[in-house]
């Protein structure tokens, strides 16, 4: 991402199959790389909408759920952008 974004060098897409999963995501994320790497991460969105997004500066993650990942389709918007792993 960081040849055609100037505000993060990598997104992060994955999809969640209830709120509790992608509330649940959003922490472990959030506090994982807090304490492991000194950062300040910000969440925004709730799963109640179907898509978080948890801030790390030069990486942003998108969680989705299956509908709001299949509405919005950022992977296509962003496509340009090489991709490193997908799994499914």
């Amino acid at each position: 991402m960081h040849d055609i974004s100037s505000f993060t060098d990598y997104f992060i897409f994955a999809t969640g199959t209830s709120d509790r999963m992608l509330d649940a995501l959003a922490k472990a994320i959030s506090d994982g790389i807090d304490a492991q790497f000194d950062l300040n991460s910000k969440i925004e969105g709730g799963s109640q909408t179907g898509w978080i997004v948890v801030d790390l500066g030069d990486t942003v993650v998108h969680l989705f759920s299956a509908q709001q990942r299949e509405y919005y389709r950022l992977e296509d918007l962003w496509s340009k952008g090489k991709t490193l792993l997908r799994l499914q």
